[in-house]
Formats: structure tokens, sequence, C-alpha cells
């Protein structure tokens, strides 16, 4: 699920947008970053994720807590973004190499491994027939299939157990997911780092990434901010 998404600052903020219209404001000294987002999700805890620059493949991800009214860090760990760097997510196209910047909710979590003990929210196994459709011509564009469907050309899908590195463990960011919309993308995701940048998802350390399922709450409304870092905060508009 996509929402517009500002930085909330005391004064008016000059925008700019990855693309270069977009959106940074100026740091509110001693203030979370969540605590300047207008939006977050509507719920208790957030990720965010904050490439250095709109071309780099680098920066952090942070899980965030709202606790009596303050958003407190539950944990933080390098990240890697898209080998292209980072794109607006409403007007992203697919097979670009960029993650798509924007607020996003996190379906459910799967893996070829299992899920870490404590893990609440919805986790897949992955099996030898489990596939990520990417094929813009099937009914199941930007699905879970399992087995692949007659209408998803394997060159156009993921063979999830193909990547037994990454999809370790895994959860399914909300991009163009519960509307998908044609050549927007497919296959987001927050997975466990690879050798080196990705194909348009978040990365980071197999140790973070099975951190974050113990601490996603489905019950808190766990959502994912994507942007860059500037001015020390998070420019995340354009969608």
């Amino acid at each position: 699920m996509t929402r517009s998404l500002r930085l909330a600052v005391a004064c008016a903020a000059v925008l700019a947008s990855v693309a270069g219209s977009a959106g940074a404001g100026r740091r509110v000294p001693g203030t979370s970053l969540p605590a300047r987002l207008t939006d977050t999700g509507g719920g208790t805890q957030l990720v965010t994720a904050e490439a250095e620059g709109p071309g780099s493949t680098t920066g952090t991800v942070t899980w965030w807590d709202l606790r009596d009214g303050r958003w407190t860090e539950a944990g933080s760990a390098p990240a890697r973004f898209g080998a292209h760097g980072l794109a607006e997510g409403a007007s992203r196209r697919q097979s670009t190499y960029t993650t798509p910047t924007g607020l996003y909710d996190l379906p459910f979590a799967f893996g070829i491994d299992p899920a870490p003990r404590g893990t609440r929210t919805a986790y897949r196994r992955v099996t030898a027939t489990s596939w990520w459709c990417e094929d813009n011509a099937s009914a199941d564009y930007n699905r879970w299939v399992q087995p692949l469907p007659a209408d998803c050309a394997p060159g156009e899908a993921e063979r999830l157990n193909a990547y037994p590195v990454q999809y370790g463990r895994a959860m399914v960011i909300g991009f163009n997911y519960a509307k998908p919309v044609r050549n927007r993308g497919a296959g987001i995701f927050l997975h466990v780092n690879g050798r080196g940048a990705t194909a348009g998802c978040v990365s980071v350390p197999a140790a973070a990434m099975s951190r974050i399922l113990r601490w996603a709450d489905p019950a808190a409304g766990p959502h994912i901010a994507i942007g860059t870092t500037g001015a020390g905060s998070l420019a995340i508009t354009g969608y």
C-alpha cells in the first residue's frame, strides 16, 4: 500500500523528489526520523530504509516502535539497494534495477529457512515449486505462485529457491502489490544480502533480517518507508 509521504517540519519544507522534484526538510534536533514524517502507515511499528543518495546502492535500515507517543529505535543495520539506485514508486519501470521510494505495508514473510523463533508475521516456506510471477501478461503478476501457472513464463518469473542466500529469509514489500500496475515492477522484497547491490529490493545482513522478523508484529501494522537521506531528513515523495 502506498501513501503520500512528506517530512513534517515546523517551517515550510523545501521539497525535492528522487527524480528532481523532491522531498527533504531540515533536521529537527532531537526528533526521531519517524516523528518527522506526516504518514507512517497508521501503526506502531515502522522500518525506515535510507539510501545515501538517489543513485546510491548503500544506506541504513532502522526499525522503530511507537511507545507512549514517541518513536524508539529497536534496531539498525547497514543496507543495500538497487544497482541503479532509487526511483519514485509511482513512475518506476520494471527491470530498471531501481528500488522504489515510498511507504509500503509488509504483507507477509517467506524463506527457504524456517522462520526465526518468535516470528508472528505470516511466513511461507519456499519449496522447489515456489515462484514469484513477474510476467506482465499473467493473471498472477506480482504474486507468489506455487506451482508456476501456464500463463506465467518461466523466463518472466523468479524461482525462489534459486536464491538460497538472499531468500533464506525475506519479507514482501507491498510495492505495486495491492492493485498491480503492469510494467511498474514486481518482486520487491526486504531480504538477506547477496554479494552486492540488489535488482531493486532492500537487503540487510542475515542476522538483521532474523531480528526484523522476530520484531515485526502484524497487530502493530508495520510499514516500510524507503527514501534517501538528505540534510538529516528522509526524502520520500512523488507517488
